[in-house]
């Protein structure tokens, strides 16, 4: 184990934890001890009902996209594999607002964020099927542009088709990704469901690693490929759809987190799975009390900074890869 190996979890976790706490205490209006000690219920119901589900939803999602974008781009070997990038956020959100439209939402409060799990796993699958193993740079980028393109023209046509305008509204606002009025519930559910997709990525570490030295030496290492292929496109269809079902789509955490840690890690990709979870949580905490300082009478979402961030990243990263191909 190399020297920033021994200090990188506890540093990672050390600042996720820092980052909570100030997203708990840092807002419009900051709390402080002297509020918490004088029993006011608007600063409990502050604290309780909105500060601490909307940083532990922070965590939770960033999470469970920087894990997704490590595992994706380990096992398809390609530096611009993420959830965002390739469609599988978008297919998670089409699956959510069909929900709505065809009435399936009412019917329980965890109908909607199902129908996001389902997109998502639904993402991930056609993403294997049309781009397979050994996809190329190009077909892995043409295959995301597809998924998006459908996702978003089938999300504009329930929009186009929506009898409610405000409805309408709220679900384009919704997109955007934030952790905005995220409740306890949100949080009750999202969890378990991304414990168990992690956990289904992390089944796959020992493989990832393997993949590193191509498909026939994985094979010759005794990874059954089909294996690992359906517990990464469940595990991840899980993390993302359950984030995008109660957050929006907040893009590129998953991008561009490998990519600053990799140099940490050194070439073993399911070593770089946890540290990925770790600065994902801590990307997405700062991403989002950045919104919150930020001047004006209403927060920027937090989806746009995200984009904002890591669109010249994925543009760089890009421009790189073409020069090195030519």
């Amino acid at each position: 184990m190399t020297t920033p190996n021994r200090w990188l979890l506890p540093a990672l976790t050390g600042c996720a934890v820092l980052l909570t706490i100030a997203s708990v205490l840092i807002g419009k209006l900051t709390l402080t001890w002297d509020m918490w000690s004088s029993h006011d219920l608007v600063t409990r119901t502050i604290f309780l009902e909105l500060r601490v589900p909307r940083a532990l939803m922070g965590v939770v999602v960033g999470a469970a996209l920087g894990l997704a974008g490590a595992a994706m781009q380990a096992y398809l070997r390609n530096p611009l594999a993420e959830p965002g990038t390739l469609g599988v956020s978008s297919m998670a959100a089409l699956g959510a607002v069909l929900s709505i439209f065809f009435s399936i939402a009412g019917l329980h409060p965890w109908a909607l964020p199902i129908a996001g799990v389902l997109g998502g796993i639904a993402g991930m699958a056609a993403l294997f099927l049309l781009a397979g193993l050994t996809g190329s740079v190009l077909t892995l980028v043409l295959t995301g542009i597809l998924l998006s393109t459908l996702s978003i023209a089938g999300i504009s046509l329930v929009l186009s088709l929506s009898p409610n305008p405000w409805a309408a509204g709220e679900i384009v606002r919704w997109m955007l990704g934030a952790l905005t009025d995220r409740s306890i519930d949100d949080l009750i559910f999202a969890t378990p469901i991304v414990a168990i997709g992690s956990l289904l990525i992390m089944s796959c570490r020992d493989a990832l690693n393997a993949l590193t030295l191509g498909e026939i030496g994985a094979r010759a290492l005794g990874i059954d490929l089909r294996s690992i292929q359906w517990r990464l496109c469940v595990g991840v269809g899980l993390v993302v759809g359950a984030s995008v079902a109660v957050t929006g789509i907040i893009g590129f955490v998953g991008l561009v987190v490998p990519h600053l840690l990799r140099p940490l890690v050194g070439a073993r990709p399911g070593a770089l799975l946890i540290p990925s979870a770790l600065r994902g949580a801590v990307l997405v905490l700062a991403g989002d009390i950045v919104v919150r300082l930020l001047p004006g009478g209403s927060e920027v979402q937090l989806g746009v900074v995200m984009s904002i961030v890591g669109a010249p990243f994925f543009f760089a990263l890009l421009y790189s890869l073409r020069r090195r191909l030519v």
